[in-house]
């Protein structure tokens, strides 16, 4: 596969089907994740592959309280505006969004693989993060489909206690991503043009050049 068709089609795929997801392809994967950047190369990370159908049954409830607690907390107000607003600027994909979730949410248990992400001595997460994309990016190279999320921090206690992180021993939780072959058809995700987000040398100044489409396919 092309890097940049990785690079530019490599989105949350949610929508996925039960079938299991060979032991080949995990390792390739994983082996693929490590190989990304660590800082000072501590390497100072854990992942778990979740795929025992009880585990997922306990993981399952937690999830959805917590995917809950952030449509009623933090996205409150985005989840107000968009039900209020459908034909607003951004409310269609918003809503397209928290759609694709909720069926994460409501369908946690069918996913065959699920990876548990821990770094120790970065609470940032800037050290494992290379790792977990990595990981998503070798997915995409196997026809398999990911998303992250990290609204377990509502309940990290319990997931801990339920993955058996070891107390006192400075492991920190930063991301769960889910994989599944997906239902739908990979595409480019739309975005808001990169020289409406980016700056040069300082905020406010333009960065030179502007993109109105994505730059792949290339003609």
């Amino acid at each position: 596969m092309d890097l940049y068709e990785a690079l530019y089609t490599t989105r949350a795929m949610r929508r996925v089907k039960p079938d299991p997801i060979p032991l080949d392809a995990q390792q390739r994967i994983m082996d693929a994740a490590i190989r990304a950047p660590s800082g000072g190369n501590a390497q100072g990370w854990r992942f778990l592959w979740v795929d025992d159908a009880g585990l997922k049954g306990k993981l399952g409830p937690i999830y959805r309280d917590c995917l809950s607690r952030l449509w009623t907390g933090l996205y409150k107000e985005r989840v107000d505006f968009a039900e209020k607003n459908p034909d607003a600027p951004g409310s269609a994909g918003f809503r397209r969004m928290r759609a694709s979730a909720i069926w994460l949410a409501d369908n946690f248990e069918i996913y065959p693989l699920i990876l548990f992400a821990y770094g120790q001595g970065d609470p940032t997460g800037s050290s494992i993060f290379p790792a977990v994309w990595s990981a998503q990016l070798a997915a995409r190279a196997e026809g398999i489909g990911s998303a992250l999320t990290s609204v377990f921090f509502f309940r990290i206690a319990e997931l801990n206690e339920l993955l058996g992180v070891p107390q006192d021993a400075g492991w920190n939780f930063h991301a769960c991503v889910t994989f599944g072959y997906p239902t739908g058809k990979w595409g480019v995700a739309p975005r808001v043009p990169v020289h409406k987000v980016m700056h040069r040398n300082r905020f406010g100044a333009p960065i030179g050049f502007e993109v109105d489409k994505p730059l792949w396919p290339r003609p």
